[in-house]
């Protein structure tokens, strides 16, 4: 009853935020709505992290099945992406390198910023 529980509160937050997709005209997923409100709720305290913790873990936990049938997907268009392949291969490259140095900046910033606090 728990795991359905923490499931409930999980879908109930991703639902708004697909009704906040729809509600405000900005290009931004309702998945990232979704994370947000739960951020906000659990930031101010308004759901506890035992709330939702268990189910979270065992959906990050299965998260790479769920990408089985993209895989597969891409498996089956692979003749119409042979043509460009060097092209996406370079995409998926830089796109990689960039969000791998925006996020190590990020870190180190906020590790950097939460050194100077404690002093």
């Amino acid at each position: 009853m728990k795991y359905i529980m923490q499931l409930m509160i999980i879908l109930l937050i991703s639902f708004v935020g697909e009704l906040l997709y729809y509600l405000i005209p900005l290009p931004i997923p309702a998945s990232i709505y979704g994370i947000i409100i739960l951020f906000m709720l659990l930031e101010f305290k308004v759901i506890k992290l035992d709330q939702v913790k268990d189910t979270a873990s065992f959906l990050i936990e299965i998260m790479p099945l769920m990408f089985v049938p993209a895989a597969v997907g891409l498996m089956d268009s692979y003749d119409i992406l042979s043509k460009n392949l060097i092209s996406y291969i370079l995409v998926i490259v830089v796109s990689t390198l960039a969000v791998m140095v925006v996020s190590g900046r990020i870190t180190q910033f906020f590790i950097r910023r939460r050194g100077e606090a404690r002093e």
